[in-house]
């Protein structure tokens, strides 16, 4: 029998008045290889997409591609609400002394709740209520708010301002009272950050602690200072020597 495919003046004439189908060309294996690499690693578009343009573009997608949209969707879904769950919080929020129990005491389970109580005429205050303001945006999976003092706790020393209680699952895993406790006059925001994350109520991605670092500085900067007045002493009394 003849080979369809062989290159023959009768099989031309037969592909001519198409008797024969067209002669089928020679595969390039190295070719196909490269373009089914390709097709592999190529992304579905869908994969960038947000559930909202996943909706508007159903009608461009195949069976296929829509059986894996409805897992991917599904998935997507699933990943949008547990993030929603984690930051469902965001703010320092203001509460009264009526709502200390139920926001704070009685908070959801496993949420981590930090309290200020505070008198807005006491500086550090305003400042320890800056600093968490910028922390319960960073951290919002975490329940930040803040009290009059006057509202929750009656006759309230204010030296013992700012008071900075931290709570979980209604127990008291922290507290920094009074301007010492809570970090000093001059509290960096980072400083503040740390102190959280040591008792556990956030996760911070600081190495160390910062006011560590500043202390170390303070410290080698004395003993250089004390190092260099000891080496003058020590010259000067030669010099008296000789």
């Amino acid at each position: 029998m003849q080979d369809p495919n062989e290159d023959t003046e009768w099989n031309e004439i037969l592909r001519d008045f198409g008797i024969l189908p067209p002669k089928e060309e020679p595969k390039d294996e190295i070719e196909e290889m490269v373009l089914r690499l390709q097709k592999e690693a190529m992304v579905k578009p869908y994969e960038k997409m947000t559930l909202a343009q996943l909706k508007e573009a159903e009608d461009e997608f195949d069976d296929e591609d829509m059986r894996a949209i409805e897992i991917y969707r599904e998935k997507r879904l699933q990943e949008w609400k547990a993030l929603k769950k984690k930051q469902k919080f965001g703010e320092l929020r203001e509460i009264s002394g009526n709502q200390y129990v139920n926001e704070v005491t009685n908070a959801e389970k496993d949420v981590w709740v930090i309290i200020h109580l505070y008198r807005s005429s006491i500086p550090m205050c305003s400042l320890v209520n800056q600093h968490l303001s910028l922390l319960a945006r960073k951290f919002p999976e975490a329940k930040f708010v803040k009290a009059i003092v006057n509202s929750c706790i009656q006759h309230y020393h204010d030296n013992c301002l700012p008071t900075i209680f931290v709570y979980k699952n209604g127990q008291i895993e922290g507290k920094f009272i009074g301007i010492i406790e809570c970090g000093g006059i001059n509290l960096k925001l980072e400083e503040l950050e740390w102190k959280l994350a040591e008792v556990g109520a956030i996760q911070t991605d600081l190495e160390e602690n910062p006011k560590r670092v500043i202390v170390d500085v303070m410290v080698s900067s004395i003993r250089n200072t004390c190092i260099y007045d000891d080496t003058n002493s020590s010259n000067s009394d030669n010099d008296d020597t000789k």
